[in-house]
């Protein structure tokens, strides 16, 4: 005799494709982070996640690395980012990319602002239930000829 399994909405939830909004949301959560600490920000890392970073030549390999990042480098000029060209790109259950253009304003040490044009790439893997970024990669955008 042959049994079937009967597999509950809630296993299918789990096992469903993330949404381009969901995956989308992904940069507010982060862009909501600046506000805090770098800890809060380095969370939303893999343990060995990847950060090719805007503000600084070092590639950074762990989480720890991009902590130092953000405490040493971005989160000092309380930064405050906005999407001006998105793509998502689901991958499948457990993986998706996000990638584009935004600006950042940046504070300077005398309290002058200034808009900095920057592309980026997200990767995003789900682990342990938790969407975190693999991959983080940030340039400044070219100069329009």
């Amino acid at each position: 005799m042959t049994g079937l399994t009967a597999c509950s909405s809630a296993d299918a939830a789990t096992t469903a494709k993330p949404t381009t909004q969901e995956i989308a949301a992904l940069f507010d959560q982060w862009n909501t982070a600046l506000k805090g600490d770098a800890q809060g920000v380095a969370d939303l890392y893999a343990d060995n996640g990847v950060l090719l970073p805007t503000l600084s030549p070092v590639v950074r390999t762990n989480r720890e690395q991009i902590k130092e990042y953000f405490v040493e480098d971005f989160l000092p000029k309380k930064p405050t980012g906005t999407i001006t060209e998105s793509h998502v790109r689901i991958i499948d259950e457990d993986s998706a990319s996000h990638s584009g253009n935004y600006t950042f304003t940046v504070t300077d040490e005398d309290g002058v602002q200034k808009k900095v044009p920057a592309r980026f790439t997200y990767v995003y893997e789900k682990i342990d239930g938790k969407w975190l970024i693999t991959e983080h990669h940030s340039s400044a955008a070219p100069a329009k000829s």
